[in-house]
């Protein structure tokens, strides 16, 4: 397996799938590359980032490292090498294009009230069924 891609967004649900994916990547002895996306707007004109926290790209950069850190911390096996990324974009079309050279990508679900059929969140989705490698969806 070439690696694994975990998509992160600080959620409880992206906090599940990043420490499976830490413990997937320490039992394959697979590198761990952590992705954090910051949602962009787009115009005519590209896109243009857009973060209504007021956080910058260092700023989440360094709360994914934390969480990874801990994450890594809580695994009782030989830890993965880990990449920690924070990129701009739409977030389901930067994962799909990060795992073009994965073996695996595992993102979080969401639950969106009491439908079945909306028990995945719209990146999950557009994730499950557009990723170029298999994919996990880890759920609570």
């Amino acid at each position: 397996m070439p690696g694994i891609i975990v998509g992160v967004d600080g959620s409880e649900h992206s906090q599940l799938a990043l420490d499976w994916a830490v413990q997937e990547a320490s039992l394959r002895h697979a590198p761990l590359t952590v992705i954090s996306v910051l949602p962009a707007m787009t115009s005519y004109w590209g896109a243009v980032p857009y973060v209504d926290t007021g956080l910058d790209i260092e700023q989440v950069q360094h709360e994914v490292q934390m969480l990874t850190d801990k994450a890594v911390g809580r695994l009782a096996g030989p830890p993965p090498t880990v990449t920690v990324q924070v990129t701009c974009g739409s977030p389901a079309t930067e994962l799909i294009g990060a795992a073009h050279d994965a073996g695996l990508l595992v993102v979080g679900s969401r639950g969106s009230g009491g439908f079945t059929r909306l028990m995945l969140g719209s990146v999950s989705s557009q994730v499950a069924h557009h990723a170029p490698c298999p994919v996990v969806v880890v759920r609570q």
